[in-house]
């Protein structure tokens, strides 16, 4: 008990020493892209090319928190079971893959984006890869394959608090907001997707709600941890949560 106690409190002075989001003016401008998501686009990481259809979300700096962690082992998914949550273009797929994930399920709510990510898996990885990959197209966790578990889960979600558009396309890329995380962790809990001993690796930045997210998390027993941060020169720090299952005794 002492120790469900002790990471209860941890998890709490986390949560009271997260910074405030930005100001909404500012939040707003920072997120005015240039980038016609409705347009064919072209991405390159690590040498590889990825080509983005219409409505499919291009990577930014922040996704490389990710998939960099991914390559060099930082985030381990070696012989792993790995759940690639808001896959995308697919590069945190092609990453896991490359380093021998044991399976791999590249989720996304946006079936042509889960499409895009089986493209670059298999031409990037290949049908000789040791990692299974299994496509999802799934509302969070809402259509998840029945039973199935991963060892590690990550999710560069579109947290930004601040409506920017109304264009679907772009709220769902950029500004779901908070409550996502909300039906993020529930479902997490709820379906105990997470495998015994699993990590949870979330990346959200001060135009988030960050007590919002992490206030979430551990209300549905998730203990937070800050793997990562960066701090971009212009007001915007970018976090990278690590979320363990709280000790049961």
């Amino acid at each position: 008990m002492f120790e469900r106690v002790n990471d209860t409190a941890q998890g709490r002075a986390l949560l009271d020493a997260l910074p405030e989001s930005l100001p909404a003016e500012r939040i707003v401008s920072l997120n005015q892209s240039g980038t016609d998501l409705h347009s064919h686009r072209e991405y390159e990481w690590n040498g590889l090319r990825f080509d983005a259809p219409p409505g499919v979300f291009l990577p930014g700096h922040t996704s490389r928190m990710i998939y960099d962690r991914l390559l060099d082992g930082r985030i381990e998914v070696r012989d792993r079971s790995y759940v690639a949550m808001g896959v995308g273009l697919g590069v945190e797929a092609v990453a896991a893959g490359l380093v021998g994930a044991r399976e791999i399920h590249a989720v996304d709510v946006h079936s042509d984006s889960v499409a895009a990510a089986a493209r670059h898996f298999e031409r990037h990885v290949g049908a000789a890869a040791r990692s299974a990959l299994v496509p999802v197209v799934a509302d969070v966790f809402e259509g998840f394959p029945e039973g199935a578990r991963g060892d590690v889960i990550t999710f560069n979600p579109p947290a930004v608090r601040q409506p920017i558009s109304d264009d679907p396309d772009v709220v769902r890329n950029v500004c779901e907001g908070t409550p996502l995380l909300g039906r993020f962790f529930a479902q997490l809990a709820e379906r105990e997707i997470l495998a015994p001993g699993g990590e949870v690796f979330v990346v959200a930045s001060t135009t988030a709600d960050l007590r919002g997210i992490v206030g979430h998390a551990l209300e549905h027993g998730f203990v937070p941890e800050i793997r990562d941060l960066h701090d971009w020169q212009d007001g915007v720090v970018t976090h990278l949560f690590r979320f363990v299952r709280e000790a049961t005794s």
